[in-house]
C-alpha cells in the first residue's frame, strides 16, 4: 500500500502556503488584456512581452490586487521602461506640436 493512500493524501505533512500569499484575481480584467494579447500574438513567449508584464504587475499593485513591491524585487530594472501606446503616439506628435507653438 502506498504511503499517502488513495484519498487521504500524505497524512502528517502540513501544506506549505505560497511564498507571496493569496491575492485576489482580476475578475474584471482591468490589468491583463494587453499582456494576454501579447502572449497570444507571440505564441506564449513571455520574454517578448516583458514590458506588458511590468505594466500588468504595476496595474495590479495600483488596484490593490497584489501587495506593493519594488519592481527590482520582481526581476525588473530601471531600464525596463513601460511605454503605453498612447505615450508612444504622444512622443511621435510632440515635435510637430512644438513647431506649431513657435509660429
Amino acid at each position: 500500500m502506498s504511503a499517502g493512500g488513495a484519498f487521504g493524501g500524505n497524512r502528517g505533512v502540513r501544506p506549505v502556503p505560497p511564498e507571496k500569499g493569496v491575492f485576489p484575481l482580476d475578475h474584471l480584467h482591468e490589468c491583463d488584456l494587453d499582456y494576454l494579447a501579447c502572449l497570444k500574438s507571440t505564441g506564449a513567449q513571455s520574454e517578448k512581452c516583458r514590458m506588458f508584464s511590468k505594466k500588468y504587475l504595476e496595474c495590479r499593485m495600483g488596484r490593490n490586487l497584489m501587495a506593493k513591491q519594488d519592481m527590482s524585487e520582481l526581476g525588473f530594472s530601471d531600464a525596463d521602461v513601460v511605454v503605453t501606446p498612447s505615450e508612444e503616439k504622444h512622443k511621435l506628435q510632440s515635435p510637430a506640436s512644438d513647431s506649431k507653438e513657435r509660429k
